[in-house]
């Protein structure tokens, strides 16, 4: 079976290798590989190569990916890192806290909610500004130099 445990907005510590104790946020779950990526966890250096002026390349870090098998979910709750428990909830499979019994869920949920309405934010102010200068009267096409002169002779 490919689930994970861990879900996108997660709070998490590592538990082994080099970055051992870290706590972080999960920014990607990949079932498929069994992967997760955590914010500041296991940063690597990429190459990029220039895309273009808006794109000017350079050595991007980033964050890679680590086994899940290497972080434990740390309950909102309780605070303590745990095992992933799952359990009926208003009729629906939840997580939850293996200490205290707590939902897992609830606080990832709003965790990627927030980030969405972040990102959504932007977009909506570009698009108010845009209908002011679609109001403003076209200027007129000016014709191009050539006819202008052979119009004159």
């Amino acid at each position: 079976m490919n689930s994970l445990n861990v879900k996108k907005g997660d709070n998490v510590i590592v538990l082994t290798g080099q970055d051992k104790g870290k706590k972080g946020t999960v920014i990607s779950a990949s079932p498929k590989k069994q992967t997760v990526r955590v914010e500041g966890v296991n940063v690597v250096t990429k190459h990029v190569k220039p895309r273009g002026p808006q794109n000017p390349g350079g050595m991007m870090k980033e964050p890679g990916n680590i086994h899940v098998s290497n972080v434990q979910i740390i309950c909102p709750d309780c605070g303590k890192p745990t095992r992933v428990g799952h359990a009926i909830v208003d009729g629906k499979k939840a997580r939850v806290c293996k200490h205290c019994g707590a939902s897992l869920d609830k606080q990832a949920k709003a965790a990627v909610k927030k980030e969405k309405k972040a990102a959504r934010k932007p977009k909506k102010e570009a698009e108010e500004a845009t209908p002011v200068a679609e109001e403003a009267p076209a200027p007129a096409k000016k014709k191009p130099a050539r006819k202008a002169k052979k119009a004159e002779e």
